[in-house]
């Protein structure tokens, strides 16, 4: 299933003021002339990625945005005030397309882009502007051009929080599924699923994020092996990782050979990615193995820091989700 975290909204930019018409008229000094001054500019409307938004949820409570209009000009040759630019923030990786043609118009991916959704309407011309050799006493003005209303679809998507990376089986769909809302197809064999899942984990302690479940990784994934680079492209766009290790394969010989594998695929693939913060997770801690593969693992990893949860239980769930809040309210590149 593909996760599209979407919204319509409607935007519009300020107004330009209008111009004036004006004389100037003091004592002793006849036939002043004019002196109205121009509309101000209005507010563009613009929108700016940042990493302190993770979703659209804002735009559950508001859909309709405007710009303030630019202020009408006035005598004395004094230019009208222009119009305040309305700044809306979006999450990193939002496609920004016209609601009713459907025409891609910005796909805003890296934090700090800003995108003009809507120009303010240019300020009118007050009368001083059309005094002539021949017309020196014009009694018009321009009026202040319209802002631009536009209606918007914005779309999230893939550009997850979290991502949870392992092997086969590791039990990635029935974490996503105790983290979330999302409900994944489960089963006990290899590449149950078969596309991303996406759900987003909402607290009473923290804001939400999105979480992915990503498709089982296996040797020799970065040239393509079983669902290879398909996947590990996703991989790029999320901040942490949940290195989940099914604690029934550890190898008792060889404890960190699974942990190995999936980070020298990563690696492989793109450095950046061995470079994320990772949280390593034993997971099935309800099977009797349990116990033994954890001390195995945790005695040949002594650097090492691992949680141990049992997803199909919800045990040590919670721990991870606090864990993975406190990590996020800290700056990532994705």
């Amino acid at each position: 299933m593909k996760f599209i975290d979407e919204t319509i909204i409607t935007v519009q930019s300020g107004s330009g003021g209008k111009g004036c018409v004006s004389f100037r008229r003091e004592k002793f000094i006849p036939r002043g002339g004019p002196d109205g001054g121009d509309g101000g500019k209005g507010g563009d409307v613009v929108l700016v990625t940042t990493l302190r938004k993770r979703t659209l949820y804002q735009f559950r409570f508001k859909s309709q945005f405007k710009a303030k209009n630019g202020s009408h000009g006035q005598g004395k040759q004094k230019t009208g005030k222009t119009g305040q630019d309305l700044v809306i923030e979006i999450p990193p990786g939002t496609l920004v397309s016209d609601a009713d043609s459907g025409q891609i118009l910005k796909d805003l991916i890296e934090p700090g882009e800003k995108f003009v959704l809507g120009r303010g309407g240019r300020g009118g011309q007050g009368n001083m502007r059309f005094k002539t050799s021949t017309h020196r006493g014009p009694r018009f003005a321009q009026p202040g051009e319209p802002g631009e209303t536009k209606r918007l679809k914005l779309e999230l998507k893939l550009l997850a929080d979290v991502g949870i990376i392992g092997l086969p089986n590791a039990g990635k769909s029935t974490l996503i599924t105790a983290l979330s809302s999302a409900r994944p197809k489960i089963g006990d064999y290899p590449f149950t699923t078969l596309t991303p899942t996406l759900g987003v984990v909402a607290t009473d302690w923290g804001d939400p994020f999105v979480v992915a479940d990503i498709p089982g990784l296996i040797e020799g994934a970065h040239k393509g092996a079983g669902l290879g680079i398909r996947f590990l492209k996703h991989i790029e766009r999320t901040s942490i990782l949940v290195h989940l290790i099914d604690v029934s394969t550890i190898d008792l010989d060889n404890p960190l050979k699974d942990y190995h594998t999936i980070n020298n695929e990563l690696a492989m693939y793109n450095p950046r990615l061995a470079q994320k913060v990772q949280i390593v997770v034993l997971n099935k801690l309800d099977l009797p193995e349990a116990r033994e593969a954890v001390e195995a693992f945790q005695a040949a990893a002594q650097d090492l820091k691992t949680l141990q949860i049992s997803a199909i239980s919800g045990r040590g769930v919670d721990s991870l989700i606090s864990l993975i809040i406190q990590l996020l309210d800290q700056p990532h590149e994705r």
